[in-house]
């Protein structure tokens, strides 16, 4: 009783929050000012987190054909994400998966009641359970694809496009930490968990030069990152008008702003915190 008590409670604040993420979303997306060749222009929260609603939105627009369709790992509870707005507010069909039981069960009871063709996965994503993810997907070449899970992002996203697939739009976390040059991340392990990795939290993910490179090197076109110094975006150049991705004045590299705002100090002064952790070299 007292469990489907917790339950009703916990669903009817989550309700709350997905109205909330719809009103404010729809309230900035109208109040923007559109300049297709400045990405900061195309921000927009209702959802996300760091702009990535906008961001997505746009380039989704930009398609020369679509499958409606995305892919997200590191989904958390399915209303803070860079998937949710795609499923209620413009009505995709995806997969989005989360190591934390609790978590998938949550978005189960909420958002997927919003949403047509959304399936929620408990997954812990490793390089073994790549292949899984790949006969889960009913697109190889998803609209959208999403990766934050804070720590084998690199590994993972190697691996997705080694097994065949070809997401049209890549969103992927990045650590500001390594600074603008520096192509690196941490090592390998199934079971890491940036929490646990480091005292600071700072030890996980991928530096924006790294991922520039290894995307670079399969063929994709970097866009931007986001003003608050936690995603690049990256796009599948055959999947849209030359033109349009010519003209783009991306933002290269932004400071994470939680992690500036934690620590008081610069990338370079917080990789001091963790210089003596292992890296691998991309």
């Amino acid at each position: 009783m007292i469990k489907r008590i917790y339950n009703f409670l916990h669903g009817n604040r989550d309700r709350q929050r997905i109205m909330i993420a719809l009103a404010k979303g729809g309230a900035m997306m109208q109040a923007r000012s559109i300049d297709l060749t400045m990405p900061e222009t195309w921000e927009f929260s209702g959802f996300s987190q760091n702009g990535e609603d906008g961001i997505l939105d746009v380039l989704r627009r930009q398609l020369k054909t679509s499958n409606r369709y995305f892919i997200e790992i590191g989904a958390s509870d399915g209303i803070e994400n860079n998937s949710s707005w795609l499923l209620i507010a413009e009505k995709y069909s995806g997969i989005a998966i989360d190591g934390n039981p609790e978590l998938i069960e949550r978005a189960r009871r909420t958002v997927e009641i919003y949403s047509i063709g959304a399936e929620y996965k408990n997954m812990f994503v490793t390089l073994d359970s790549v292949k899984e993810l790949r006969r889960m997907s009913f697109h190889s070449d998803p609209d959208i694809f999403s990766l934050d899970i804070d720590g084998n992002d690199y590994y993972i996203a190697k691996a997705l496009i080694d097994s065949g697939f070809r997401p049209k739009i890549f969103v992927v976390e990045y650590n500001s930490v390594y600074g603008p040059e520096h192509c690196m991340t941490v090592k390998y392990r199934d079971d890491f968990f940036f929490k646990n990795a480091h005292s600071s939290e700072l030890y996980y993910g991928v530096s924006i030069a790294g991922w520039r490179k290894f995307f670079e090197a399969n063929g994709y076109r970097f866009v931007t990152v986001d003003r608050n110094g936690v995603n690049g975006f990256f796009v599948d150049p055959d999947c849209f008008d030359t033109h349009f991705l010519n003209e783009i004045k991306g933002i290269a590299f932004a400071e994470n702003r939680f992690q500036y705002t934690k620590f008081r100090k610069t990338s370079e002064e917080q990789f001091k915190m963790i210089a003596d952790q292992q890296f691998v070299s991309i």
